[in-house]
Parts: C-alpha cells; sequence; structure tokens
C-alpha cells in the first residue's frame, strides 16, 4: 500500500520562498533603467506623432478651406512649443489665436521632460507654421513666400526633428538612426 505525499512535501520553505524573492528583485534592478529609458522613448515618440499630425491636419485645413491655416505655440508670446500648439485659421494677421480668429485644434503640453525647439527660415516671434490653399508652407504675410525649417523634441540624450521644407511636405527623423539625412536644426529642409 502507498502512502499519500503529506502536504508538507509539495510546500516551499522559508528559506527557498526568499532566495526565490531574493532573485526577482536582483532581475528588476538589472531591467528598471532599460524599463525607464523605453517608457521615455514612447512619450518622446507620443509627443513627435502629435505634432507631426498637428503640422498634417494644418496643412489638409488650409487645402480643404482654400485659405491660410497657422499652427502655433499655445503659449501667449508664442515661442515654447513644448507648452501645446494650436492650429487656427489667422483672421486677425497677428499669428495667435484671438477671438476673431477660428481654432481648428488645440494640443496641451507635452511630457514632463519634452523640450520642444523650433528654428525657421524666419524667426520672428511669435513662432508659427503656415500652409496656403495649396497646400505649400508660407509666410504669415504672402501665400507665395515659402517658410521652411525644423521642430526638434528632445528629452534626455534623445531627439527627434520634424523638418518641413519649401514645399511644406514634413517628415520626421532621428539623428541617431538617421545620421547626416536628419542633419542639423539650423540647416534647411
Amino acid at each position: 500500500m502507498k502512502r499519500a505525499p503529506s502536504p508538507r512535501a509539495s510546500a516551499f520553505s522559508l528559506t527557498e520562498l526568499m532566495a526565490v524573492l531574493l532573485i526577482a528583485a536582483i532581475a528588476l534592478a538589472v531591467a528598471a533603467p532599460d524599463l525607464r529609458a523605453m517608457i521615455r522613448a514612447h512619450q518622446l515618440n507620443g509627443a513627435v506623432n502629435d505634432l507631426f499630425g498637428a503640422i498634417g491636419l494644418t496643412r489638409a485645413q488650409a487645402m480643404a478651406r482654400g485659405e491660410r491655416v497657422l499652427l502655433a505655440p499655445l503659449e501667449p508670446a508664442g515661442a515654447d512649443w513644448s507648452l501645446g500648439w494650436v492650429a487656427f485659421v489667422d483672421r486677425d494677421g497677428d499669428r495667435r489665436p484671438g477671438v476673431s480668429d477660428e481654432l481648428i485644434a488645440t494640443h496641451g503640453p507635452v511630457g514632463k521632460g519634452i523640450v520642444v525647439s523650433a528654428v525657421f527660415s524666419s524667426q520672428k516671434l511669435p513662432d508659427y507654421l503656415a500652409y496656403n490653399s495649396a497646400g505649400r508652407s508660407c509666410t504669415s504675410t504672402s501665400s507665395a513666400a515659402a517658410r521652411w525649417g525644423t521642430l526638434s523634441l528632445f528629452q534626455g540624450e534623445q531627439t527627434r526633428r520634424i523638418k518641413i521644407n519649401m514645399l511644406g511636405r514634413a517628415r520626421v527623423c532621428d539623428p541617431a538612426r538617421d545620421g547626416a539625412t536628419c542633419g542639423g536644426e539650423e540647416e534647411e529642409s
């Protein structure tokens, strides 16, 4: 006759449980820095995608409406893209959203630790990106004068750039991955 195993034989001892917890804590400590870097990369990519989408929306609305549409920082002085942005039809011509302007879309601040800087062919503040009815980038005062540049998003060691060329086409690049084809902020697209 066989004897049934005692319940004690299938249980873990306190020593075994502590050893497993110690191994799990060591594995978590090794993986935590990589996990934080991955989260920051996803936050940066999310901010880049939001801004890139806003540029596309601005361009599409300019073509659909048959008039100039602007994308500008929400910040009152019009210099800090990190605090969010707004797409609008600038009826009063001041490059800032106001009561007489038609708002199309707004976006709040980007994630904590993300810095956005802009370098355009004309650096007069308030900052903006404008599209004419043909979908070309232009100045706020002339649909025929081209305006191009780069919006750079930084988070720690990571950088992503949105480059807008003279035709108004935008592309995203990563200087670490794309090298010379991504260029610096001061380059023309």
